[in-house]
Order: C-alpha cells, then structure tokens, then sequence
C-alpha cells in the first residue's frame, strides 16, 4: 500500500524497491512519534470541526491501541507496505472503515515524516543529554579523587611541564560543558513543530497549529509552511553537528587513554575483564573499547559533512534526497549513545598509578618550576631560562622543590565547582521557552 498510489497505477518492482530503500527498517524507530503525530493531528481536526467527534473517539481508541502495541514490541510494517505512515493507516481503514480514511485530512506525508522526525530527535536528544550528564559526573568525581596524583604534561608529545590526573579528568569534564551547550542549541532547533504545513505550502482547511504544538509539547512553532518544509534535513544536520562536538571529545581522551596504557607510559591500566588478548602474545592487555570509541567518533565526527554533501544546493521544496538523511543520522545517534556508555563503564573501572613523577625519566617537566623559583626570588627570567637551559645541557640539571600553582585552572585550583555550574547552566538550555 502507497499512500500517493492510484488504482490504475502500476508501478515497477525495481522502481519500488529503490526509493523505498531503508525507509521500512529506520521507520519503526519513528513508529511512536508518527502515532503520537496523528494522536495531536486526529485531536485537532475534531476541535476545528473536521472529523466528527464520535469518530475521533474511535481514531483515538484505536491509535492509543497502536501505541501500545508499538511500546510492548508487539508491531511490525508489512511485507509490501511503503512505511510507516502507510502501516498505521492501513490498520485504521482495516479496523474503521472511513474514519480510518480521514485521518489524512489536512496533512501531506511530508509534514507528517517531518513531526515524526522531529519528535524522534527530540527525544533521542535528551537521551544523549543524560548521557553526557553521567560522564561528566564521573569525569568530576575522578578528578577530586585523583586531584594530588601528578601527571606529565606533553607539548608536541615531548615531555612539557607537571600536569595532574586532578587537571585531565577535568579538562574533558570542561570540555563535555561546550558540547552541552550545543546539544542544547539542537535541541531548540529541532523543538519545533511543523505539522500543518502539509507539502510545503499550508491548507486550505482551518487547521490549529498552535493546538498541536501544545498537544505535541513543541516549544514552539515553525511559522512559515515553506520553511517548516526546508528545516528538514538542516535539523538532522544541526543535530549531527552538536553530535560531532561530544564524539571529538571523546575520541581525543580514547586516544590519551591508549598512549597512557601503553607500558612505555602505564600511568593507567584496566581489570583484564575490560581489555583483550593477542592469539600469539599472551602478555597483550589491548584497549579495543578505547580504540573503537575512537574510530566510532571519527566517523560521527563525518555525519555532519555527509549531510551537507546529501542536501546542498537543493531548492527550496521537499525533494528525495531528504528520505536519505535518516540512513545518516539514525546509526550516529545509535552509537554516540553506545560510545558515551562504554566511556563510562571503562572509567568507573580506571586504576590510576602513583608516584609517575618520582622516576627519573621526568625530571626535566620540572624545569619551568626552577626557572620561576629564580624568577621569584629576583632572578630576571631569561637570566633565568640561560642558566636552566645550561644545566639541562651540561646535565647537571636538579631540581626539588614542590610545584606552587593556585591560579584559576591550575593544578592546585581545579575550579571544578565553577565547571560544574557552568554545565548546569548549559543544560537548562534544554528547557522549553
């Protein structure tokens, strides 16, 4: 069954399967929201006079029914049935008779994939929003309790100055407030309602789309038919966008945690239960979550090009490519939530060593420390920075005094309370105007 199909119409088995395409497989992600559409949709043509309200009672009934069935797995698109939209009508007019056939009345499948999608984001949107809310607990939770423990600091992966596991835990906590902030800003994006715009250009009929909106719990309304059309696919890459901002996050600390497993570092290490073997070196311990995290993010780190690449240079008005945009962004979102899950199991799990700086090895992160004890004592600083310079090439280079940093987001002054606010405030950003 085809929603634009006539009965004279014969269509090509090849043609079919082709813009067809996925669209059964991702749409039973969007088979709630496309209930939840016709529920506001059915709601709002009784409430301006178009449906009667004895059916609207059944469509109700039925849809609720649905619904249920959807949310106990008890649900499936048919064999030769285009999609879900499709699905849901077919079982109407099966069990309704006409009212099942009204329920179209005063939308076109474009308005109606597009709520669709806008709900599902939504909703996946907040779910990646607690997500990244547990990491950055975890990653503030570890760098008070690891807040004394030293750490090389790399400049160039050249030995630098003093850092701390106190300072790289909350530097990614830090950077988890920025990405916050965009996941916020797609969700303001994608927080509004295009149903009622039908193929791009409105209805004749006397349609509420502000009931809708509030019956679908939108912050608000895309006003112009002709843009709430456009939005479609610049939502998806608005969204791949701020999905790309966590993912870069990620992938950089996977990459640290590798280097600082590797025994020519071993600042950290793993129970065996959460890292593999070799089948020939039985001493192997390899971080596989870390390197797959890693090359998962990359590639999530692409979705927002692909996007572009998919809807550049299109008119304005719906046109094919935008059925493409779920083959994109469905499986990204799948695994940000997967990668932001594994990043947390592993860390809860983390063994941080003591003592790293003691070795020998690491002597010279601490000539900085020296120059400015010269410094600090009166010495000018590039007398001080020669004479330094001098015992590091000669290698009679000392130094034993303890590290002095209380300025704002040093090793002695995390400012982790002001991160935390700062993430807080970032998601409130969440909320509804």
């Amino acid at each position: 069954m085809k929603l634009w199909q006539k009965e004279s119409t014969v269509i090509s088995e090849q043609v079919q399967q082709f813009t067809v395409g996925r669209d059964r497989e991702f749409d039973l992600l969007l088979a709630k929201y496309d209930v939840q559409g016709s529920l506001a949709h059915v709601a709002m043509l009784a409430q301006v006079g178009l449906l009667p309200v004895d059916e609207y009672e059944l469509l109700k009934k039925e849809l609720e029914q649905i619904l249920n069935d959807i949310e106990n797995n008890n649900f499936s698109i048919r064999e030769g049935v285009e999609d879900i939209h499709s699905q849901i009508e077919l079982m109407l007019t099966e069990r309704l008779g006409d009212a099942g056939k009204k329920i179209h009345s005063g939308r076109s499948r474009n308005d109606q994939v597009a709520v669709d999608l806008k709900l599902y984001l939504r909703a996946e949107l907040l779910e990646i929003r607690a997500a990244t809310l547990e990491l950055f607990n975890l990653l503030l939770h570890l760098s008070k309790v690891h807040k004394d423990k030293l750490l090389p600091g790399y400049t160039h992966l050249q030995l630098a100055m003093p850092s701390s596991f106190g300072l790289w835990f909350g530097a990614y906590a830090e950077s988890l407030t920025d990405d916050m902030t965009l996941l916020a800003a797609a969700y303001q994006m994608t927080d509004k309602n295009p149903l009622g715009s039908g193929a791009g250009y409105g209805s004749s009929m006397p349609l509420d789309r502000t009931l809708t909106t509030n019956l679908l719990h939108f912050g608000g309304l895309h006003y112009n038919s002709v843009y709430a059309q456009m939005s479609r696919g610049k939502t998806e890459r608005f969204v791949a966008m701020a999905l790309s901002t966590v993912a870069a996050t990620l992938s950089r600390m996977s990459m640290d945690a590798c280097l600082y497993m590797n025994q020519n570092f071993g600042f950290i290490s793993f129970p065996d239960s959460l890292t593999t073997g070799s089948s020939i070196m039985p001493h192997k311990k390899n971080p596989d979550v870390f390197e797959l995290i890693r090359g998962k993010c990359n590639r999530i780190q692409a979705t927002p090009n692909e996007l572009t690449l998919l809807t550049n240079n299109l008119p304005s008005g719906y046109h094919r490519e935008m059925q493409l945009t779920k083959e994109i962004i469905f499986p990204a979102i799948e695994e940000i939530k997967a990668c932001l899950q594994m990043m947390c199991l592993m860390l809860s799990n983390i063994m941080v060593k003591d003592n790293i700086l003691s070795d020998e090895r690491y002597k010279y992160l601490f000539t900085v420390e020296k120059v400015n004890d010269m410094v600090n004592r009166g010495t000018p600083f590039r007398d001080a920075y020669r004479q330094v310079a001098e015992e590091v090439d000669n290698g009679t280079f000392q130094y034993t005094g303890a590290l002095h940093h209380t300025h704002e987001g040093s090793i002695g002054n995390l400012c982790n309370q002001a991160i935390r606010e700062r993430m807080e405030s970032a998601a409130k950003g969440f909320a509804k105007e």
